[in-house]
């Protein structure tokens, strides 16, 4: 079975990039995509940068991403708040209390008939808000209760910290199918397998402009540490991409038999940025 894990999908330049990318990729058999049975991506900037409306969310669904999951900035838009509940193949964290809106582990269906649990979880430094649940504590417990189910378990961990992530990964090499990190938006060159089962990458980067600051205008994001007013950030277009990892899995065993990262260039036309 083989799966794309998408890095963080980041405005309209991202939404483009997924757009002119993902349905193509879904119908090439090539020996070097293959047939994706799954796709999975990070959303949490895709409106802005700043959060995911609930439109976006759906029209990334159209363009065939199967789940997608967000971060700390998961309700930043009310429509979000609203709907997430809604719409089951959206993934806030897990470590959100009880009472927020939606769920952060689901199960689902793949094209292939394989069942497979997505558990999303947001980590501990370097965020000031919001302050969450001890992920360490719990994330042995809903892995080895999602194998109950079926053993192909998926852990997206939306973190700053390559050595939080890196805890992570160990914690659960052999128990999970993957580990596969976001936040950083900076695809990282340690793909690999641990334990002989556990796809990991420290971060998937992003979908989106390659030559910029995360996805945004540089001369933006230098003002911001220049002046210490934190504007609001702009979306640039230079240079698209998207960036992500492909992975084989045995769908009996769950265990990853390849893992290998991806950066295909896109060519998009500029949209005018109204804010």
């Amino acid at each position: 079975m083989r799966v794309l894990f998408l890095g963080e999908i980041v405005g309209r330049c991202g939404i483009g990039v997924i757009k002119n990318t993902i349905k193509k990729l879904r119908a090439s058999d090539t020996e070097k995509f293959g047939k994706l049975d799954f796709v999975l991506a990070n959303a949490e900037g895709a409106t802005g940068g700043y959060g995911c409306g609930l439109n976006n969310a759906l029209s990334l669904h159209h363009m065939g991403i199967d789940v997608l999951t967000l971060g700390e900035k998961a309700f930043y838009k009310l429509d979000m708040v609203e709907g997430i509940s809604k719409h089951d193949r959206i993934l806030r964290p897990a470590n959100y209390p009880e009472e927020a809106p939606g769920r952060g582990v689901r199960h689902y269906s793949t094209g292939s008939g394989n069942r497979v649990c997505v558990i999303n979880i947001l980590g501990m430094m370097g965020f000031q808000n919001p302050h969450l649940n001890n992920p360490f504590l719990f994330i042995e417990n809903l892995v080895n209760k999602a194998l109950e189910e079926t053993p192909l378990v998926f852990v997206v961990f939306h973190a700053q910290a390559t050595a939080e992530k890196l805890a992570m990964a160990h914690l659960l090499k052999g128990k999970a199918s993957a580990v596969v990190c976001t936040h950083t938006k900076i695809l990282t060159s340690d793909a690999c397998i641990l334990g002989d089962k556990t796809a990991y990458i420290s971060d998937l980067g992003r979908c989106g402009s390659a030559m910029s600051v995360g996805g945004f205008e540089p001369s933006y994001e230098i003002s911001k540490y220049r002046t210490g007013v934190n504007n609001r950030a702009h979306e640039t277009w230079e240079s698209p991409e998207l960036q992500g990892l492909f992975c084989d899995f045995d769908p009996l065993t769950g265990k990853a038999l390849s893992v290998e990262t991806v950066r295909i260039p896109v060519e998009l036309t500029p949209l005018k940025q109204t804010y």
